[in-house]
């Protein structure tokens, strides 16, 4: 089987044919660290980390990269709104994202490059794009510098868009355009606005990189002129990802032989973000339900899917992936060496079905929950085996260690816990058992139910699971 990947470029499913074979070189564009991280912001994250364990699982050597904007006009602002430095709330809410990307699993990069740590990569860039007739700095004066789209032909070929469609890009002021089309590249230093550590020396002047001009410099320095894929949010095609391709071809690269792009979740209907009012932030839902059962909910659907969120949603993923937890408690189990049943493997290839991959481990579970009891006890474990190594590529496996220890929520210390109080009810109920005191035996059951947790009686004794209570 071959992996068939969406080009959002082509608008076609196309088989991956990696640049160089059995390796595969991937850029996301990751976050502006301006404020707390909400659940609509590490979805690309956790579907990108879905696509890198996959073509891991498939033999390739990935190196992945996914930057930081710790430079920005929100930045800039919202840092003054608050008082504060800049490199400060940067740093304070890049700690955040962190945290929230840990408690949902999701894979440390190959490099995390900063924009702030690339400004030199980036000059250099600007400089090649003036030598070549494709940018220019600005004639009033400003330390501006901007790309001149209609020196490009091919401008918005990867939207599909007309320059004369397009709208100004709203990026500066545009008196010292040539075009509205025309994008900044490079910004100059506002003394009566901007404090002067947020500017860098350049041959136009003090002043700060463009937003797209970050990214087409950390892509080449870490991947090169040509890599493989390049993803990000689907608000991100026009206007960063052109302006992306643009400067990058225009300077003499070839950049991503493939875009993917991954679809909102919404509230109302409306892409989540801080400026709609509707963000849910990632601790405060996590209070809710546990991270793995976050993780669950967004690989569920597919990547290119809008996902409407609601909390009654996130709890029957949640109980659906106990039924997952329960049959692996039972079963026991390993992920190592174990096979992809074919339902999966052609799911995952098909454009990462994600979907139709779930349909597949809920499939085994129930196959696995039938040989428990039937006796079968070594064909349940050959299928926990399987369920396990589906569940490890979709970062979901209740066994990995990641899982099993805190990831910095306290929730490993708070199992604790639980065990204990848990275990003390289990040993009466099972005392008043054998003192043939059902009544006692029962009340002390049902307390535990009402408890929202389950009490499982097995030949090596009693389990308990958490299921949930209204």
């Amino acid at each position: 089987m071959t992996l068939r990947l969406y080009d959002t470029a082509t608008g076609e499913v196309r088989d991956f044919v990696p640049l160089e074979e059995g390796k595969a070189g991937i850029y996301v564009c990751g976050l502006t660290v301006q404020s707390e991280p909400h659940v609509g912001h590490v979805r690309s994250a956790v579907n990108f980390d879905v696509l890198r364990r996959w073509l891991a699982a498939t033999g390739h050597d990935v190196t992945f990269i996914r930057n930081i904007t710790d430079i920005d006009d929100k930045i800039l602002t919202k840092s003054a709104e608050q008082n504060r430095p800049w490199y400060n709330l940067a740093y304070d809410m890049k700690r955040e994202l962190d945290k929230a990307y840990d408690a949902l699993h999701v894979l440390p990069p190959t490099y995390e490059p900063a924009a702030t740590g690339h400004v030199p990569e980036m000059v250099e860039l600007i400089e090649l794009l003036i030598e070549r007739g494709h940018a220019y700095p600005a004639a009033d004066d400003s330390g501006d510098v901007y790309f001149d789209v209609r020196s490009w032909p091919a401008y918005g070929e990867l939207t599909h868009q007309g320059i004369d469609d397009m709208e100004a890009a709203e990026d500066a002021d545009p008196r010292g355009k040539r075009d509205p089309r025309d994008f900044a590249l490079w910004k100059g230093w506002k003394q009566a606005t901007e404090p002067r550590t947020a500017s860098w020396r350049a041959p136009w002047g003090r002043g700060r990189p463009g937003w797209h001009i970050e990214c087409s410099a950390m892509a080449g320095k870490y991947l090169g002129q040509a890599f493989d894929i390049h993803g990000g949010g689907v608000d991100l095609r026009f206007p960063h990802h052109e302006n992306e391709q643009a400067q990058s071809k225009a300077a003499g690269g070839a950049f991503a032989s493939y875009w993917l792009h991954n679809a909102w979740i919404t509230t109302s209907g409306e892409k989540m973000s801080k400026s709609l009012g509707n963000s849910l932030l990632v601790p405060e839902v996590l209070k809710k339900v546990r991270g793995i059962e976050l993780r669950y909910y967004m690989v569920a659907a597919h990547y290119r899917s809008h996902v409407e969120f609601s909390f009654e949603a996130l709890a029957d993923a949640a109980t659906a992936f106990g039924r997952i937890e329960r049959f692996l408690e039972k079963a026991g189990g390993s992920a190592e060496g174990a096979p992809f049943p074919e339902a999966f493997a052609a799911a995952m290839d098909d454009d990462l079905g994600t979907p139709a991959a779930v349909a597949a481990i809920h499939d085994a579970v129930r196959q696995g929950n039938c040989q428990v009891a039937a006796g079968d006890a070594s064909g349940a474990a050959a299928t926990a085996n399987q369920v396990r190594a589906m569940l490890s590529v979709l970062g979901l496996d209740p066994a990995d260690p990641h899982w099993t220890q805190d990831s910095g929520t306290g929730s490993a210390d708070l199992k604790g816990v639980v065990d204990v109080l848990i275990a003390g009810l289990i040993d009466q109920r099972q005392a008043a058992r054998a003192s043939k005191d059902f009544a006692a035996a029962d009340a002390i059951r049902d307390q535990i139910a009402a408890a929202g947790v389950e009490i499982e009686d097995t030949p090596q004794g009693a389990r308990w699971t958490v299921t949930g209570k209204d």
